[in-house]
């Protein structure tokens, strides 16, 4: 009996399928043409966009935000959530800077004590969801009202009088005619650091592993609680480096700082690749999520669009890029 051959043209299912795969098991690659596509319109639409001075300017606008999200991005990893991080970098700011001012303390004393309260809401998170179960959402959210009560509670007004120690994180420094903050440096520096350590270090892979399959992790001998305590305790240490280049960055203690850090904090980690179902994504992708939303923003002011219309269009990419990675992790 003959058989009659069928003509199949694989070459385009196959590119397609190969497309797909490369940008889910390199998450960045997306991050990254979203944010050249975003410079190269913004560029159509105002004059000397890509310069040195205009990126120098995103850093500096996004440097706290920034720091916050890599905190936020190694909980993420985990599977969890932090709503708490923008009230314990508020708290800690204000501390620092009002122990010295009202107390006379000294500066160094005043920054270990505000790292300690940083670590007590670390120690309390990691705690709650490791102990008890509790969900992430729920603890965080919890701790972010606390965060925002203490930090009333001990002041209502700037504080203006900050030791000089903290004001180094604010100079700059030029390279050609570029002007860079330290705070910057820190910052990129600190994403290094990150990177390295997920990447290439057992402790690194316990997180991911973690956040993938935390029962699978657990078969394997890791233990998820130890790993899930260490991740809150470290991402609350950043949020204090945080609370460090805010004050260095403002020159005060402002109670009134942080206040949306923790949702811009997410959309940096969201926008930047990093799955909010756990263990995926890159902490590089999540520098480019906070350069994302810093080009977004300058871009938009440019154009004169209100700060309403800002924060519109972001939750709308928020919305966008949460819903192709669901999709995506769905279709596997």
């Amino acid at each position: 009996m003959a058989t009659t051959a069928v003509a199949t043209h694989p070459a385009a299912p196959r590119r397609n399928l190969g497309i797909a795969r490369l940008l889910r098991d390199v998450p960045i690659l997306g991050p990254l043409a979203a944010l050249i596509l975003a410079c190269i319109f913004f560029s159509t639409q105002t004059e000397n966009f890509i310069s040195g001075a205009h990126l120098s300017f995103v850093l500096q606008q996004m440097v706290v935000v920034g720091t916050l999200a890599i905190g936020q991005s190694l909980i993420i990893l985990t599977g969890g959530i932090d709503l708490s991080n923008g009230m314990v970098m508020a708290l800690s700011s204000v501390l620092m800077t009002g122990l010295f001012a009202n107390s006379g303390m000294p500066p160094s004393l005043a920054i270990l004590l505000a790292f300690a309260a940083c670590i007590a809401f670390g120690v309390v998170n990691g705690w709650l969801v490791t102990a008890i179960g509790l969900p992430p959402f729920i603890v965080t959210l919890g701790t972010y009202s606390i965060g925002y009560a203490l930090v009333r509670i001990y002041t209502t007004a700037t504080i203006t009088r900050v030791p000089d120690s903290l004001l180094f994180f604010g100079e700059r420094f030029n390279i050609g005619t570029t002007g860079i903050t330290v705070g910057s440096v820190l910052m990129l520096v600190l994403y290094a650091i990150a990177w390295f350590v997920l990447r290439s270090t057992p402790a690194g892979r316990a997180v991911y592993a973690v956040g993938d399959n935390p029962e699978a992790a657990r078969l394997a001998g890791i233990n998820t609680r130890r790993v899930l305590m260490a991740v809150y305790v470290l991402a609350a240490l950043i949020y204090g480096v945080g609370a460090v280049l805010q004050v260095g960055r403002m020159g005060v203690g402002d109670p009134q700082a942080g206040t949306d850090a923790n949702l811009q904090s997410i959309t940096a980690v969201v926008l930047g690749g990093t799955s909010l179902l756990g263990g995926r994504g890159n902490v590089l992708g999540t520098l480019v999520g906070t350069l994302i939303v810093g080009v977004f923003r300058m871009g938009l002011q440019l154009m004169g669009l209100s700060t309403n219309a800002q924060v519109l269009i972001t939750g709308v990419l928020l919305i966008l890029t949460a819903s192709l990675d669901f999709v995506a992790q769905r279709a596997k």
